[in-house]
């Protein structure tokens, strides 16, 4: 079995061929640290996963490298209104790491193969962002202004002519391309030669870098993922992931940047879909920007939304609501009981064939999650096996009311997550129910009245 997967660039599906026999190169954009992941954002981070685990499965060595933008106009932005207009560097840092530990929790609460990434700090990474900039500056495809340094779009495309087809072929038809824009974010109408580095000014407060030939300044945005991807792999990344609205500016960028230095810079680019909120897109405004905090708040346990964003291909717009999410809950709480009475898979190749085989057509993760009415041990593979399992010493499963299960699935979540008023609730409707519940060494126990 090859594994294919929908490839933004070509607009079609493709197999996987590395640059390195055995060996994937494998990046993810990574978090923006001004402030908690979104559950939208998670979304990305689940597929990249997800992705990762089935690489290993098909018996690669995988090199995954993954970015923490903690400089950018928003981060520098946040850490001023915080620290003071005179924030520097050491404000900076301090802002952006707390956001960096919280991201980090959030991927452990989901099962994210965290130890299995390398993550690159742009902030470590000036050195090389600034090589990289004097590189291109000396290929004549940047060029310095008294704002800073910007890349020059027409002298790209008129020596590659492939500037935009991330987004669709002939992307500059129609277009002009304007003088220079200095912002990390912008949209296709502003079309214009972007910031590769922004010189000092008022707005960064103490926040820059020296140097003599680029002047006093910091990088712009979408310069940081080019050095790091080059830093990582000193040549073609094999797959890159990011969110689909990636796609332009940032990833279209990164591209035209890259490739007068080495082409391709990326073999397949895989962007999963938006995820939307009860209909509607998220927005802070709408207060519909919900975060992994939130859901335990109400009694969720974080694998429920990894369950639940796995039910959806990832190329599918996913509609959250919570209706849904306590579907999934249910589901993967039933899933849980079943699994706490399996030691091990009776014949482990014969298990993951189907599963590798729904994971290799493009990440069938739909497909992947109907093969656990099956075989429940494949919650391992999807990184959906429970932190801990309720340990029903005094019960045999088939004892036990589907609803007491999730009941108790409820309450180990609650107290994991130190919910413990919650947690109380739940015990008292548990008796109700006619159940006592004992707590001890080895998880709690459940008993008739």
């Amino acid at each position: 079995m090859s594994l294919r997967l929908y490839n933004t660039l070509s607009r079609k599906p493709e197999e996987l061929q590395p640059v390195h026999k055995g060996m994937v190169n494998f990046y993810t954009c990574g978090p923006t640290v001004y402030n908690f992941a979104h559950i939208g954002n998670l979304r990305s981070y689940i597929f990249a996963d997800i992705l990762y685990r089935t690489l290993k499965l098909n018996g690669y060595k995988v090199r995954w490298v993954m970015n923490i933008t903690d400089v950018d106009d928003k981060t520098i932005r946040q850490a001023i209104a915080k620290y003071g207009e005179k924030a520097g560097l050491k404000e900076l840092r301090k802002f952006t790491d707390l956001y960096t530990r919280g991201f980090m929790k959030d991927l452990d609460a989901l099962n994210i193969s965290r130890k299995e990434i390398k993550f690159v700090k742009v902030s470590d990474s000036i050195p090389e962002i600034k090589k990289f900039i004097k590189k291109l500056i000396k290929l004549g495809y940047a060029y310095k202004a008294n704002d800073g340094v910007y890349f020059n779009i027409a002298k790209y495309q008129k020596d590659f002519g492939d500037y935009g087809e991330l987004v669709g072929k002939g992307f500059l038809k129609g277009k002009k391309v304007g003088a220079r824009v200095k912002v990390d974010e912008y949209e296709k109408e502003n079309l214009s030669d972007f910031a590769l580095w922004k010189a000092r000014d008022k707005e960064d407060g103490n926040i820059f870098w020296k140097d003599k030939e680029l002047g006093d300044g910091r990088p712009g945005w979408h310069i940081e993922c080019s050095a790091i991807n080059y830093g990582a792999f000193k040549g073609t990344t094999d797959i890159h992931t990011g969110g689909v609205d990636l796609i332009f500016p940032h990833h279209v960028n990164e591209i035209a940047q890259s490739q007068p230095l080495y082409r391709p810079f990326t073999k397949i680019w895989c962007h999963p879909e938006h995820l939307m909120v009860e209909g509607e897109k998220m927005s802070k405004s709408k207060g519909n920007l919900f975060t992994l905090t939130d859901l335990r708040e109400k009694g969720f346990d974080p694998l429920a939304l990894r369950y639940l964003m796995l039910g959806a291909g990832y190329k599918t717009k996913l509609n959250f609501t919570w209706e849904s999410l306590t579907g999934a809950q249910k589901r993967l709480s039933d899933l849980w009981n079943k699994y706490s009475a399996v030691k091990k898979s009776k014949s482990a190749r014969e298990d993951m064939d189907p599963l590798l085989g729904a994971l290799n057509d493009n990440l069938d993760a739909p497909q992947a999650l109907a093969l656990l009415g099956k075989n429940v041990a494949l919650l391992k593979e999807l990184g959906l096996s429970p932190k801990k399992l309720p340990s029903l010493r005094n019960e045999t499963e088939s004892n036990i009311p589907a609803e007491i299960a999730e009941l108790l699935s409820q309450r180990e979540a609650a107290r994991r997550n130190k919910q413990f008023m919650q947690a109380d609730t739940l015990r008292d409707r548990i008796f109700e129910l006619g159940y006592v519940i004992e707590d001890g060494a080895d998880g709690p126990s459940l008993k008739h009245r």
